[in-house]
């Protein structure tokens, strides 16, 4: 989650972390994933995919099991998803990376087309540094949740991140830009609510090196939002994407076709 770059206490970026009435909202993640069969056949008018691959990584501390129902989801919309496949994610710890840049090059490979990146929290972080270092192989990068845009102490999980890592994020970030978008399309699905990550953590500033960037604000909690139904449309929307000669990347547009699970608040409000 906390693998951010290195900013001092008077950057304008240097947001608080979620408030405590905030975090402890997060023990509604239960009821979002709940809220999936009441939207499911809402879910299913999604666009459909062209069956390339997907590559969820998962959260801090959490593994392939977590990324499940939203893989299920994805390949119910016409995609070959893979999780990540390295167990627990605990940090970038010796060899971590180096397996994911040989699985995203096995998967383009095996494929022969571009593979699409999703992250949740720190798999973000993940998605997005791969495809600053292996854009010809990258379709487009999703995130949720994840914090790249401010400092480290802008969670409520930075000590979590690095008990479970046993590394500095000082030290860390130093090698990393991560506020820089890649140069790919590149989408942060993001919650005001969420109560572990300050939520303009996770707003993309305009790139003008790749003006293919957008951030999608949706009503979820940060342990929830890898569940949550409205995440899960803006997801395969943005999946659906069509590639080749003459495609032309579109920004998001706030579906007409809604549930009452499937909600997205006005981003001119």
């Amino acid at each position: 989650m906390p693998f951010f770059s290195q900013k001092k206490e008077t950057d304008p970026h240097h947001f608080p972390p979620p408030s405590l009435p905030l975090l402890a909202l997060e023990l509604r993640a239960p009821w979002e994933f709940g809220a999936v069969l009441p939207a499911w056949p809402v879910l299913q008018r999604a666009p459909k995919g062209d069956g390339h691959t997907v590559i969820v990584f998962p959260g801090l501390t959490a593994g392939d099991v977590t990324t499940s129902p939203l893989r299920r989801y994805l390949e119910s919309r016409n995609y070959h998803t893979e999780g990540w496949g390295q167990g627990l994610n605990l940090g970038p710890r010796d060899g971590v990376l180096d397996a994911a840049k040989r699985q995203l090059q096995a998967a383009h490979e095996a494929s022969g087309s571009k593979v699409s990146l999703v992250g949740w929290s720190l798999g973000g972080v993940y998605a997005r540094e791969l495809a600053k270092e292996m854009p010809e192989r990258v379709r487009c990068v999703i995130t949720l949740g994840t914090p790249f845009a401010g400092h480290h102490t802008s969670t409520n999980a930075w000590r979590l991140y690095q008990l479970a890592s046993g590394r500095s994020i000082e030290r860390e970030t130093e090698n990393y830009n991560l506020p820089e978008a890649p140069p790919v399309p590149t989408t942060s699905i993001y919650s005001r609510s969420d109560g572990v990550v300050a939520w303009r953590g996770s707003v993309q500033a305009p790139a003008a090196h790749n003006p293919h960037t957008e951030n999608i604000e949706v009503v979820a909690s940060h342990f929830g939002i890898g569940l949550n139904p409205s995440a899960w449309w803006a997801v395969a929307d943005r999946l659906g994407q069509p590639q080749g000669p003459g495609a032309v990347w579109q920004p998001f547009q706030r579906p007409r076709v809604l549930g009452s699970q499937i909600m997205f608040p006005d981003p001119q409000r």
